[in-house]
């Protein structure tokens, strides 16, 4: 906690504030609300912060004067100090709040209390009778089976923590489609725009108009004849075509190969090796006749910030097989493709009097792989990570009750299919019954922040170094994050300055910090909206997961336990 530099809050005079750049006007007026809040609740505790939070910071006002309150307020707290506290009121209406009070009495007993002093309970109660918790998420997620397992888990000598699900079949990606309690076939289910469109309004798609379009393409991928389980690559942008793309290929009983947008051609070719796909799907976009001129790639180029990125030209280099080319909207120029490549046209011509015609999907059983996605490859040849169809199940939960994602929400998280937080956003938002928000092109500069205004973001999604470049370059400046109910991040060590100045900017909503891996499709240990959330730092282990620090004699540091549904195939 670098904080004893700073003055404690009772020590903070008029000038201090002055000294900041702010106003004398201003300064006086600050000065005495923070001395009111000081006189009734004390100079150092979490209920000073939380009011100093909510009534007096807001983003117009100087960082440094956010950094004087939070660490004079907290100068002689000790080390992670809450940076937000749950509400009551609000608690009771979270997922796992509403849930602990129809039914905490039942499982919990008489230690069952309320939500926020109970959660810690609920979590335990999730490792020691994990049968039983996974079985009521699965029901409050509205998860149907095309066959119903025998049992939540059953003992097998021949896998390590039991079989899970056994007997049971399912179709991830139909339950991403199916109307239920959650949503209506009008509710809006993908919300988009464009980098370069920042001033046209948001685009949107309902539920109705994304089972259309998926159940469009699964009918085209049934006409090319691959074999049921084939690997199907998709290397696009994160946009709703390829969200469509990315379901429709589950839905037909294919497996998902992810591929991200940036790779160069040998790590193309690579991952289209190890996973032997038979297809891969790729994107071209034509930009105007000047850029064409001087692009030494002219006619597949992808706008990415002031990155000008070709997708079709390194399929190509990367010895693809087939490969499904898809213009980017509005796009009319013709291409040459290669013998054996499909432009998109074409490729939906093959469907051909099957459009708003139902998909049957293929049911499966719930180990068969649904997506292959991979290992970074920094430390050698990168290693293939199946998804099973019960990993989507795994991440929508964490959702669920870590991130409170529910009906309603509109949840973004600049990512790729590439990476495992794009399948996760997919789940974890139409799982839950919220809309998924996309920007399709940079995250970095003011066109994401105004999107995240304009969308009506209530989940956002981060990685840390995004939130340094935002803060560095002050993208988000003059625009409205007040939507926001929570952050979450992932993927790299926080900055508790950096994450002050995130919080800042939403009226100092939590950030829910999460750690986990590709191999289960979440976290082992996260953050909660029933707990007190302290800067770059976890305050859970995740849903039936336990976590032991153990001594430095020779054993691992941290062990981990995890009786949560187990989703590789062994």
């Amino acid at each position: 906690m670098a904080s004893l530099h700073h003055k404690a809050l009772d020590s903070i005079s008029v000038s201090d504030i002055e000294a900041l750049g702010i106003p004398a006007s201003i300064a006086l007026k600050l000065y005495k609300d923070v001395s009111e809040i000081i006189n009734t609740h004390g100079p150092s505790s979490p209920q000073t912060w939380t009011l100093l939070s909510k009534r007096l910071l807001h983003p117009l006002l100087p960082f440094s004067f956010h950094q004087m309150m939070y660490y004079g307020c907290f100068r002689d707290f000790g080390t992670d100090p809450p940076a937000w506290s749950p509400d009551p009121e609000a608690a009771m209406l979270t997922n796992v709040g509403q849930f602990l009070e129809r039914r905490g009495k039942e499982l919990l007993g008489s230690t069952y209390k309320d939500p926020i002093s109970s959660f810690s309970h609920f979590q335990e109660f999730s490792v020691s009778n994990s049968e039983v918790y996974w079985k009521t998420v699965l029901d409050e997620m509205s998860i149907s089976f095309s066959v119903p397992p025998h049992c939540i888990l059953s003992e097998n000598t021949s896998r390590p923590g039991g079989q899970w699900l056994p007997g049971a079949y399912v179709n991830p990606a139909k339950t991403c489609l199916t109307v239920n309690c959650k949503r209506t076939l009008d509710d809006v289910v993908i919300r988009w725009r464009d980098e370069g469109n920042d001033d046209m309004p948001v685009s949107s798609m309902t539920l109705e108009e994304l089972r259309s379009e998926v159940w469009l393409v699964a009918h085209a991928l049934n006409a090319l004849g691959l074999d049921r389980g084939s690997a199907i690559a998709i290397d696009m942008p994160m946009n709703m075509e390829s969200v469509a793309i990315y379901l429709a290929i589950v839905l037909a009983g294919h497996v998902v190969v992810s591929i991200a947008d940036s790779f160069a051609p040998p790590e193309i070719s690579t991952r289209l090796k190890i996973s032997e796909a038979k297809a891969i799907f790729t994107q071209h976009l034509v930009l105007d006749f000047l850029l064409i001129r001087q692009s030494p790639f002219p006619q597949d180029l992808i706008i990415r910030g002031d990155k000008r990125i070709p997708l079709y030209s390194r399929v190509v280099h990367a010895q693809a097989p087939m490969a499904i080319v898809i213009p980017t909207k509005g796009c009319s120029f013709s291409m040459n493709l290669r013998d054996g490549d499909i432009s998109w046209h074409d490729f939906i011509e093959k469907a051909t009097g099957l459009r708003g015609d139902e998909f049957a999907a293929v049911e499966q059983p719930v180990e068969a792989f649904s997506n292959i996605l991979f290992s970074s490859g920094t430390t050698g040849e990168p290693k293939a990570i199946p998804w099973t169809h019960m990993t989507p199940f795994k991440a929508a939960a964490d959702a669920w009750c870590h991130m409170d994602i529910r009906k309603g929400d509109i949840v973004a998280w600049p990512t790729n299919l590439g990476w495992m937080m794009g399948p996760w956003l997919v789940y974890a938002s139409l799982l839950n019954g919220a809309s998924i928000a996309l920007y399709n092109g940079s995250p970095l500069g003011p066109g994401f922040a105004k999107f995240v205004q304009d969308a009506r973001v209530t989940m956002l999604g981060v990685i840390p170094s995004i939130v340094r470049s935002w803060k560095s370059a002050n993208s988000t400046s003059g625009y409205d994050w007040s939507a926001i109910r929570c952050f979450a991040s992932t993927g790299e060590a926080s900055s508790v300055d950096e994450y002050l100045w995130l919080m800042g900017q939403a009226q100092y909503k939590p950030i829910i910090e999460y750690c986990g891996g590709t191999e289960i499709g979440g976290g082992f240990i996260s953050g909660s909206l029933l707990q007190p959330q302290s800067l770059a730092a976890f305050s859970t282990p995740a849903m039936g997961c336990s976590l032991f620090i153990l001594g430095d004699d020779g054993h691992p540091i941290v062990s981990i336990t995890a009786p949560y549904i187990n989703f590789r195939k062994y």
